[in-house]
């Protein structure tokens, strides 16, 4: 690992879906936007390493902002197991109290079948270990980011997660190597 890495954590474009739905990794992604991108990837450092989870929405993200990025699961939003596809609304009505119950404690719960947020840290913790020093743009999730910020604050998962992270915003973090991190700007949208 190198002593200094500029990371611009860029959150994939909107799913093009219905509300309330916890999506898919292969859920579409709307691109629509073009303004957007377009500032987006004029603010982007154009000789950065470029990485990406390996979910539709980013991959697609990634290419609109005019990267071919190498992609890496380390980066890919929570798992929420069984509970992926389906609707907030119809989970809650089916399991009352026992949803109600995760979302007290999202940050340590894991759905059935799938992962906590703390699990999602550690996993991101692995990524960040593996990247290389300079300018790193990161088109990702907004558990991811919100993980990066736990790791670069040394703050609670709790914490990390009341972070708003909108689609198509930016953030950058700066990894000082041994001393820490330094935090630029979270959740900065463009355009």
């Amino acid at each position: 690992m190198n002593d200094f890495s500029r990371l611009w954590l860029v959150r994939h474009a909107p799913v093009d879906g219905p509300k309330g739905v916890i999506h898919a990794p292969e859920a579409p992604v709307d691109l629509g936007d073009t303004a957007v991108l377009a500032a987006l990837g004029e603010k982007l450092p154009y000789d950065a390493t470029v990485v990406a989870s390996p979910s539709r929405r980013t991959r697609e993200t990634a290419a609109a902002l005019g990267f071919d990025a190498m992609l890496d699961p380390d980066f890919r939003e929570q798992d929420f197991g069984t509970w992926t596809g389906r609707r907030h609304d119809d989970l809650s009505r089916e399991l009352g109290p026992a949803y109600d119950a995760f979302w007290q404690d999202a940050a340590r719960l894991a759905p059935p079948g799938g992962e906590s947020f703390v699990d999602q840290i550690e996993r991101v913790r692995r990524g960040l270990a593996r990247l290389p020093g300079g300018d790193v743009v990161l088109v990702v999730h907004s558990g991811t980011i919100r993980a990066v910020l736990a790791i670069a604050l040394k703050t609670s998962p709790e914490a990390a997660l009341s972070f708003v992270i909108d689609p198509l915003s930016l953030t950058q973090i700066d990894r000082l190597g041994s001393s820490g991190w330094r935090i630029v700007w979270v959740n900065r949208v463009v355009g």
